[in-house]
């Protein structure tokens, strides 16, 4: 979906390249190919990131979230509940409305009768795929002023058409979609190729924490806000967004966004502050970006720790920014491994959701 208050100098639209590959008709039919034959994307990265070793230490991941999630009494999902595991879209759908608490775990891949179908998410339900078995294919997940929700070591992918405008307007088909949900974490999922949003917080979504996710090969990539209050908190940390296109996030009127230890790569623009946002920027990297940090309207964005590589345009900073350890605990990873963290530790891994 697009803002109800477009900036005008959305500066990403203007980066040609990035563009033209998404309303081309051939990568388009060859999107469409994927999603006919559950052909997955490649999960390895083009160009090369310098780091100071070739592989990251095993990861032994937590199972309750950081960052903003943490806070306000945390987020446990589904957590005392019954466990189920699906396997159609039938069943998934049953457990994910439903109004009691279910710790619903994904088997295997489960294909959407209907193109772009988004499941109506309850309140207090985790959506777990099992190890690296779990996609959903043809649809996606909304979360409508729901509270306690995770979603988790999931692929998400294909929706997008190739009848589509590269604006994406005629097809509102998102992967996770939030408006005015709170405590929600979306953690080690890979998202990719869907044909307009691959995260979407809206209408003051607070107490986000989006974390270890592969966030890849889209057009409209991850919007934030939809609002004019200036009362949402959300922490990003350890995303790879890679070769994608517009709003890397674009963060409008948020309160408090900390974004730490991500990694971009070959996108067509960077960490967008803008209206009133109040963004804090630590230790991440920048590869083959367009604007990587940037500031408009009366937004504030401060940066530290940072590396940017083989990039262009703005390193905008201003304002006062916040300190986040004010809210919860937290480390910083060194920029220099970020590369190699995400690309050993990102998107679903085998040892969750067992």
């Amino acid at each position: 979906l697009t803002p109800p208050h477009p900036t005008p100098l959305e500066k990403i639209m203007t980066t040609r390249a990035v563009k033209h590959r998404w309303s081309s008709p051939a990568v388009l039919g060859a999107a469409l190919c994927g999603i006919l034959l559950g052909l997955a994307a490649p999960s390895g990265a083009t160009g090369a990131a310098p780091s100071p070793s070739d592989a990251a230490p095993t990861q032994n991941w937590p199972g309750t979230p950081d960052g903003f999630a943490s806070t306000g009494g945390g987020t446990t999902g589904g957590a005392g509940g019954e466990t189920v595991t699906v396997t159609t879209f039938e069943e998934l759908n049953e457990y994910a409305t439903a109004a009691e608490p279910y710790v619903i775990r994904v088997g295997g891949t489960i294909a959407y009768d209907e193109m772009g179908h988004e499941v109506r998410v309850a309140s207090n339900k985790t959506i777990v795929g099992v190890g690296t078995r779990g996609e959903i294919v043809g649809g996606g997940f909304f979360l409508n002023e729901v509270s306690n929700v995770i979603i988790r070591n999931l692929t998400i992918r294909d929706t997008r058409m190739p009848d589509d405008d590269p604006g994406d307007d005629d097809y509102d088909y998102d992967a996770i979609q939030m408006d005015g949900a709170d405590h929600v974490w979306i953690d080690h999922n890979r998202l990719q190729r869907m044909n307009d949003g691959l995260i979407d917080s809206r209408e003051d979504t607070t107490d986000l924490t989006v974390s270890w996710n592969v966030i890849s090969e889209n057009n409209k990539t991850f919007g934030i806000g939809w609002t004019d209050n200036v009362t949402a908190r959300m922490t990003l940390h350890h995303n790879w967004f890679r070769d994608t296109n517009s709003r890397n996030p674009s963060i409008d009127n948020v309160a408090n966004a900390h974004l730490y230890n991500n990694y971009l790569q070959d996108t067509g623009s960077g960490n967008w502050s803008r209206g009133s946002s109040n963004t804090v920027i630590e230790n991440s990297y920048f590869e083959g970006v367009t604007d990587p940090y940037y500031i408009t309207d009366d937004a504030s964005l401060t940066e530290s720790g940072s590396i940017v590589v083989d990039s262009e345009g703005d390193q905008q900073t201003g304002g006062e920014g916040f300190d986040p350890g004010r809210f919860y605990d937290y480390s910083l990873d060194p920029a220099a491994d970020v590369p190699a963290l995400l690309r050993d530790g990102a998107g679903p891994q085998a040892d969750i959701g067992g």
